[in-house]
């Protein structure tokens, strides 16, 4: 078993592995029958619960303000003895007087999933916090409420990186978050594969994140540690962006270092196609298409060894840095409908999506369909800052090495390149990286498609009311575009960090976008250096 921790980092976080666990419980099968090709017991925990009953809950720690919880409690249905959630008799016999908050209310949804009716349909108006959406049940342990910390405070204000690393020490002080969280999960694990931290980058998360990955590199080793750092991608006014731009730079610079692979992604991504329809402001609806992309690219780290050859993440993540230091990865999403609602031509379909490996392959046949594996999709992490809208795009990125995951029901061996065979029944195949040349591109396939639940919103046109499932291809990429990225980025952060700070922080970016460029230059130029 190969199990892997989820640290959930403040509200965006959570909306998006909201719906990242709702997947998860959809795979579960009740039969004997029926046998799931995901392994479950990579993301989920067996225990028993205060009357004996057996429960399943994810391997998660969810860290949030208490305001943002909603209706969800932190003992729950499985955990609740008679009362616990309410004033417990002590020792004192005397009169008391009890003060309580106002207590949020479950809204509809939840309210039928309790009662095991049919729920009725979720809407912007009807999700007020992630907790609305949610299907599963978590270990009290799990949740961890900041009540210390208000949001939106004018005395101690949470949107600044800074903030968050002194929200980490506070905390530090009167409950370590490595011995009193952490540790319990971890030591219920046979062979821990590796954590994943989804965290906002731009905001207080960034910082407390950074603090917190420090201390897990110091105490698990060599563990595999995958930071998902989410930043805002909607367009602000100019002091609100530069403050998120530095938050987001600071992230990099400390994160970097310490993280095995660190996924830039934009809430929302900017330049979205026309078959999707969201509503930016609504994160129930962006998070769900960040899910979508994550979901599906980390699909190989959970199925079983016995549906195919599965990945972990340590394998994944050796992969893609094989041709050096660059934590650094790109993601892109494509779903299959889009093709067809787009009128893109045949041949460019069959190029990208699912099976680039029909035509013959000479080298530099080879090179255009490693390029159409990889650049092909929707830019995760585009967002709608300066330093994303600067980019130059007057050449192709050169990609270093590239991981593709391709869901769809469809999958048949003659979609597979020579030589490779998939027997019949539920598999994954990953494909040697000899196949192409110059850019390493490892490619997995799998019929089970992403889920479309009665918690997840109507965010693809191609849905309908009677459609459960969506067949989706992704992209986790390290290539030059990234040191473009972050030399644009060194060019808005420099004008809005104090002298003390500038050096550091820039020179670290520097070093980090020259990783992207070691072995391999386009014609000498460097990226982005003309932006600002």
């Amino acid at each position: 078993m190969h199990e892997i921790i989820t640290l959930q980092l403040g509200r965006r976080s959570n909306y998006l592995a909201t719906h990242f666990w709702n997947a998860q419980e959809s795979y579960f099968t009740y039969s004997a029958a029926e046998e799931s090709p995901v392994d479950h017991d990579v993301h989920f925990r067996p225990g028993l619960g205060p009357a004996g009953q057996e429960t399943y809950t994810p391997r998660a720690l969810i860290y949030d303000f208490k305001a943002e919880f909603g209706s969800l409690k932190k003992i729950n249905e499985l955990y609740d003895v008679q009362g616990s959630n309410g004033p417990r008799d002590g020792l004192w016999d005397g009169s008391t007087v009890v003060q309580q908050q106002p207590l949020i209310g479950k809204n509809a949804y939840q309210q039928s999933l309790e009662d095991n009716l049919q729920p009725p349909t979720l809407s912007t108006e009807t999700v007020r916090y992630w907790s609305d959406f949610n299907r599963v049940f978590y270990h009290p342990k799990s949740i961890l409420s900041l009540s210390q910390h208000e949001m939106n405070s004018s005395l101690r204000p949470i949107e600044t990186w800074s903030a968050g690393e002194e929200m980490y020490t506070s905390l530090s002080k009167e409950h370590d978050p490595f011995d009193e969280d952490f540790r319990a999960f971890a030591e219920e694990c046979d062979l821990l594969q590796g954590v994943q931290i989804i965290t906002g980058a731009d905001d207080c998360w960034g910082g407390f994140a950074s603090r917190y990955v420090d201390r897990l590199r110091d105490e698990v080793g060599k563990v595999s540690l995958w930071v998902w750092g989410i930043e805002d991608g909607r367009v602000h006014q100019r002091d609100v962006r530069q403050q998120k731009t530095v938050n987001s730079a600071r992230s990099i610079h400390a994160l970097c270092s310490q993280a095995s692979l660190y996924v830039r992604m934009a809430d929302p991504p900017a330049n979205l196609p026309e078959y999707i329809a969201l509503d930016e402001h609504a994160e129930w609806h962006t998070s769900a298409l960040l899910c979508t992309a994550l979901e599906t690219v980390t699909l190989p780290s959970r199925l079983k060894s016995t549906n195919g050859l599965c990945s972990t993440l340590s394998e994944l993540e050796a992969f893609l840095r094989g041709n050096g230091n660059q934590p650094i990865a790109k993601l892109r999403l494509e779903v299959e409908s889009s093709a067809e609602q787009n009128g893109y031509r045949q041949e460019h379909r069959d190029a990208s999506f699912p099976g680039p490996y029909r035509e013959s392959r000479d080298e530099a046949q080879t090179e255009k369909l490693s390029n159409l594996e990889l650049n092909t999709g929707i830019d995760m992490d585009s967002s709608g800052r300066e330093y994303d809208r600067a980019r130059s795009r007057k050449k192709p990125a050169h990609v270093f090495s590239g991981a593709v995951v391709v869901r769809n029901q469809k999958i048949s061996e003659e979609m597979l390149p020579d030589g490779v065979n998939i027997p019949n029944g539920e598999r994954l195949s990953s494909y040697p990286q000899e196949l192409t040349r110059p850019a390493k591109l490892r490619t997995y396939q799998s019929s089970l498609e992403f889920p479309l639940l009665d918690s997840f919103p109507s965010i693809y046109h191609a849905r309908s009311s009677e459609r459960t499932k969506l067949a989706t291809r992704t992209s986790l990429s390290v290539e030059s575009s990234v040191a473009e990225h972050l030399q644009s980025m060194r060019g808005a952060v420099g004008t809005y960090v104090g002298p003390d700070e500038r050096e550091t922080l820039l020179n670290r970016l520097g070093e980090i976008a020259d990783m992207y460029q070691s072995g391999w230059s386009s014609s000498g130029e460097s990226a982005g250096e003309d932006e600002y």
